[in-house]
């Protein structure tokens, strides 16, 4: 979770590696990320269309005219290390969890809702070497998506050197697919990131980031 009042928009590549199979080219997404109290994270993201897969070619249309747009949210509910010193950070989320199409559907497993999960997470950090720690996070995701399932555990490890804070190392794996990526926090509001999908597909972005008082 960010920091209570957080704002956070930005942008990015998407190899489509990294899509569900809707996406059968590379796109692009924005996105706006507002961290309402200390425990409650919400997030409204937009990933664009190419006019030829809506089938709008005919018509005159081509590249980039659509998007799909989709809420997501975290609910903290638990604090690391709330009760006893061992105790993780939980985090109850979902992402794309609602469309309006079809009279309204929650959890769909096909049309609209590409990106829908829901998700229970852990994560806690462990001391490793003098200063150095690595966070480890533990999930389990859900989706009733028939092209792109992503039922099962979830697991990932951050590293956030001591001697250099602007860089943040993350290796994951989602159930489906392993990945190696990285932040880089320059002129203290701008994360430059990277990952590398099945460590071979590229996707990146830029997330400008402020504390709102």
């Amino acid at each position: 979770m960010q920091r209570d009042k957080t704002f956070m928009v930005g942008g990015n590549f998407l190899n489509k590696e990294l899509t569900p199979p809707t996406w059968y080219y590379h796109t692009y997404n924005y996105f706006l990320n507002v961290t309402v109290f200390p425990f409650l994270e919400v997030a409204y993201t937009c990933t664009l269309f190419k006019a030829e897969a809506l089938g709008l070619k005919p018509y005159g249309y081509s590249g980039f005219t659509n998007q799909d747009r989709y809420f997501s949210a975290r609910l903290r509910v638990l604090k690391e290390g709330q009760f006893w010193k061992y105790m993780p950070a939980v985090v109850l989320g979902t992402s794309d969890p609602f469309t309006s199409s079809g009279g309204g559907q929650v959890g769909t497993t096909e049309g609209n809702g590409y990106y829908s999960r829901f998700y229970i997470a852990a994560s806690k950090h462990i001391p490793v070497v003098g200063k150095e720690e690595i966070g480890v996070h533990l999930s389990y995701l859900y989706n009733n998506r028939k092209e792109y399932k992503l039922n099962g555990f979830a697991l990932g490890v951050t590293y956030n050197p001591s001697f250099h804070p602007q860089l943040r190392v993350i290796a994951e794996y989602d159930s489906k697919d392993f990945a190696l990526g990285a932040t880089y926090l320059l002129f203290k509001h701008l994360h430059v990131q990277v990952e590398m999908q099945r460590m071979k597909y590229f996707s990146g972005g830029l997330t400008y980031k402020i504390h709102l008082k």
